[in-house]
């Protein structure tokens, strides 16, 4: 019998999911360690993600403008390493089974026009359920793939916390969708040029 992904237990019946996949050269633990050290940053890089995430930023401001608030500033961020995350923040690791899953999670509201996360301890994650609000687990888990290759499976699930949210959450969804695949699979890339920068040293 196949053993529950992290995911299972975190949030094991989830309003929407989003799976990738990419075969990496390296062994499981060198890839392991690529999934850690790279530096997610690196996804506004990429044109289409960085176009995704302008048009993000309008919505917030066009949203501002109406409800007449001002628009908070971005907390500056040079780096975004799962291997800097801990147990308590907005992003936080959820759970870890080196070398083959790793899940880490942040809950807060990102719909409508509005982006505002929640400070949280990880061992709250899994029975938080405050109204109003959204819990994100994304998780990558690593299998071997013949000689010398990892199959790295890059999975988000989303589940709102009351059925108001859920609706204005899926209306985000059935629109974002695809344009989150485009950033899992940018991600799931950075991985790989990261094992390969890795493996050149």
């Amino acid at each position: 019998m196949t053993a529950p992904l992290l995911l299972d237990e975190l949030i094991p019946h989830a309003d929407a999911v989003r799976t990738e996949h990419l075969l990496i050269d390296g062994d499981l633990a060198q890839v392991y360690d690529a999934v850690r050290a790279a530096d997610f940053m690196r996804t506004a890089e990429q044109q289409p993600v960085r176009a995704l995430f302008q048009l993000r930023a309008l919505g917030e401001r066009v949203v501002s403008t109406v409800r007449r608030r001002p628009l908070p500033a971005p907390a500056p961020t040079a780096t975004m390493r799962l291997a800097d995350l801990g147990a308590h923040g907005e992003w936080v690791v959820l759970g870890e089974r080196p070398p083959h899953e790793i899940a880490i999670g942040v809950v807060g509201r990102f719909w409508a026009g509005e982006t505002s996360w929640e400070t949280i301890d990880a061992r709250d994650f899994a029975g938080f359920e405050r109204p109003g609000l959204a819990k994100i687990a994304a998780g990558f888990s690593l299998r071997p793939y013949g000689a010398g290759r990892v199959l790295v499976s890059y999975e988000c699930r989303t589940l709102a916390t009351d059925p108001q949210s859920r609706r204005a959450f899926l209306r985000y969804w059935r629109a974002l969708s695809p344009f989150i695949g485009v950033v899992l699979r940018t991600q799931l890339r950075i991985v790989a040029r990261t094992a390969a920068e890795r493996a050149a040293r």
